[in-house]
């Protein structure tokens, strides 16, 4: 396979995996906002290592003087557009599904009809909405729509799409993606709520460690794994450790990792980022969240998240000549 046709697939996966997460925090961000202080934007746009371009994004709102000293929703609201709809931020929503169309685009003969359809319908949707007079645009429902759409895409491509290399590059960049979005999201998620880093909470606020779950959709997972009230070190290893749970960091590396191998079994070669992803599989297959509590929850995590980065670079020098 050519690597500019292995850059596309890849590509097309971690643009898609990073729009549908950013939808769903979106949500869990606005369903938080009515009960709590207002302070949303600032944890997540640390989620996405942000903080400068959106306050960039408010000076040059001309009403940005007026907004400084209006309420948190008027913040939120903001944020939702820099986020989602925001077309000069290139990790919005909008432009994630435009990146995302445009790498399917280049490989038409490598995906099928039904993942191509499913994609470009979501684009023209968006287009059109946001062609639109905004300040009629029900935001919710769009970034409702997105997430659900997204969800069509990922099952169109489950369904349909040839077990070959092709396949092996959108799952190897879909769950990169998502478990570097996991461990971003519990890493600053844990420790605003527990500034600490401690493993329990004595007066624990059950809407927003529940708003914590949410944002990988696992509220009733929780429930039918431990059968108990939230604890904060159970949420830790669900998110992290749990093989079981699809969007846990141990899941997404095991599928990278098993993404590697089929593409080592197909090519016949090994490199440094199969050595890399095998070794960052069995860090989190072998971890102990009470270890990983005495090393540091936000150490392990920024070790987890720069491993992923290194990992991310030498796929792309193995296999995408970057």
């Amino acid at each position: 396979m050519l690597s500019s046709t292995a850059k596309n697939l890849y590509w097309m996966g971690r643009y898609l995996q990073r729009a549908k997460t950013t939808a769903r925090l979106i949500e869990a961000t606005q369903r938080m906002a009515l009960q709590s202080r207002g302070k949303e934007a600032e944890a997540v746009v640390a989620i996405f290592g942000m903080e400068d371009e959106f306050r960039h994004s408010l000076v040059q709102n001309q009403n940005h003087s007026q907004r400084q000293n209006g309420s948190g929703k008027k913040q939120l609201s903001d944020l939702v557009d820099f986020l989602a709809f925001d077309e000069n931020n290139p990790s919005s929503i909008v432009s994630s599904i435009g990146s995302a169309r445009r790498n399917a685009r280049e490989e038409r003969n490598n995906i099928t009809v039904d993942v191509w359809e499913s994609l470009n319908g979501l684009w023209l949707e968006l287009s059109a909405k946001l062609r639109g007079d905004r300040a009629g645009l029900d935001r919710g429902a769009l970034i409702e729509s997105v997430k659900k759409q997204a969800v069509m895409i990922f099952g169109a491509a489950q369904v349909t799409l040839l077990r070959d290399e092709a396949y092996n590059f959108f799952q190897l960049g879909a769950f990169l993606e998502r478990g570097d979005n996991t461990a971003r999201i519990l890493d600053v998620k844990y420790h605003r709520l527990m500034p600490d880093g401690s493993p329990h909470a004595e007066n624990l606020d059950y809407f927003a460690w529940s708003e914590v779950l949410a944002c990988i959709g696992a509220v009733r997972t929780y429930r039918r794994i431990f059968r108990s009230s939230l604890d904060p070190m159970k949420i830790a290893e669900l998110m992290m450790l749990r093989r079981d749970v699809p969007r846990s960091v141990h899941h997404c590396l095991w599928m990278v990792d098993l993404s590697m191998r089929e593409l080592a079994d197909i090519y016949g070669t090994h490199g440094e980022a199969d050595r890399l992803a095998g070794e960052l599989h069995a860090r989190l297959r072998y971890a102990r969240i009470d270890k990983v509590f005495q090393m540091g929850l936000h150490a392990f995590l920024g070790g987890v998240r720069d491993d992923i980065a290194t990992l991310s670079d030498e796929i792309g020098r193995q296999f995408l000549l970057d």
